[in-house]
Order: C-alpha cells, then structure tokens, then sequence
C-alpha cells in the first residue's frame, strides 16, 4: 500500500471512530504511522481527504458491481444485479458513505465528484449502449444523462434504507423491486 492509500485508509478508520469533526491530523498521522509532513505532502487537510475516500468507496463499488453483474446475462437480469449490488455497498459501507457526503459538503471539493464517478459512469454507459444496440431500451435514451440518473437513483434509494437504519430486510426488498421497476419502465425495457 503506497503512502497516499496509508493515510486515506487511516483517516477513514480514525472518521469512524472520532468522526469528522474530532478527527485530528495527527489522529490521522498518527493511526497510519507516518509523520504529520508526509501528511501535507498529499493532502493540504483532513477536508481534502473526501474525494480521495470517495474514490476508494466508487473503485469498491465498481468492483462489486462487476463481480455481481453477469456479462452473459439479459439486459433485465443485469440491471437487476446492478441494483442488487448497489444495496450491497450501501449495506456494508453505509457509515464511510455517510462520512463522505457529510465531508464533501462541508467542502470546496464537492465539484469533484464527478470527476470521482467518472468511471462508474462510463460502465453503465457501456452497459446502457449495448443495451441500446439490442433494442431491448427505447431508442431516445441520452446515454450520459441517464447513466448519472441511474446511478443517482439507485445510490439514492439504497441510502435511504441504510443510512437511515432501516433493518426490514422485507422492507429493504421492497425498496429495491419499486427501484426496479422505475429503471426497467424510465428505460422502456421490452421484455
């Protein structure tokens, strides 16, 4: 793990043992065992940390994104799967995403994460383009735009169970056939 991994890591644990607010830099430098100068060599503070956790938590989700999501699958089983998995991220990493969004909002670096998601963007622009090709979506699909609204949509929904500690599971499945649903009607998915 390089240097720069080191301190993201280390900040990521020591936000959710402190939170961000009583998080120090040397809490930081200090769980990751580095001096308080190799901090500020990559980061210029504990705020600055924010897109690259986030980068971490989007390359975790891509990963289990494309563990889940079957290549071979219909295009209806893949955004099942997608949105499956999405849950699944929300599930096990709800704390280090509610540290995200609460630290890129108290920060100038919220106008990065775009830049963050951008290659989660591109997979499900992928995904969308093929399914295009195979008319099995409607054919006026901006493929941009919608490839930001589905994940927007599907993050958002998964969130709203776990960060608000939602535990019914019959509920969290709810959550996700109503998402379901919504995508496979918005993108006009012909069965």
């Amino acid at each position: 793990m390089s240097k720069k991994e080191n301190i993201v890591h280390a900040a990521i644990q020591m936000f959710r043992e402190k939170g961000i607010d009583k998080t120090t830099v040397s809490d930081i430098v200090k769980n990751a065992g580095i001096a308080q100068g190799t901090f500020y060599l990559y980061f210029s503070s504990k705020l600055a940390l924010m897109p690259a956790i986030a980068e971490v938590m989007v390359e975790k989700t891509m990963d289990i994104v494309k563990d889940t999501v079957q290549e071979d699958a219909p295009f209806q089983e893949k955004l099942e799967q997608l949105v499956g998995a999405i849950f699944l991220v929300a599930r096990e990493y709800n704390e280090i995403q509610a540290l995200i969004y609460a630290g890129l909002a108290s920060t100038e670096h919220l106008k990065e994460w775009e830049t963050v998601y951008a290659p989660f963007y591109q997979w499900i622009s992928a995904l969308l383009i093929e399914a295009e090709q195979a008319k099995v979506v409607r054919d006026t699909i901006n493929i941009e735009r919608t490839s930001k609204l589905l994940i927007g949509l599907v993050e958002s929904a998964a969130e709203q169970v776990y960060l608000y500690d939602v535990t019914d599971e019959t509920e969290v499945n709810r959550q996700k056939e109503e998402v379901l649903l919504f995508l496979l009607h918005a993108l006009g998915v012909k069965q």
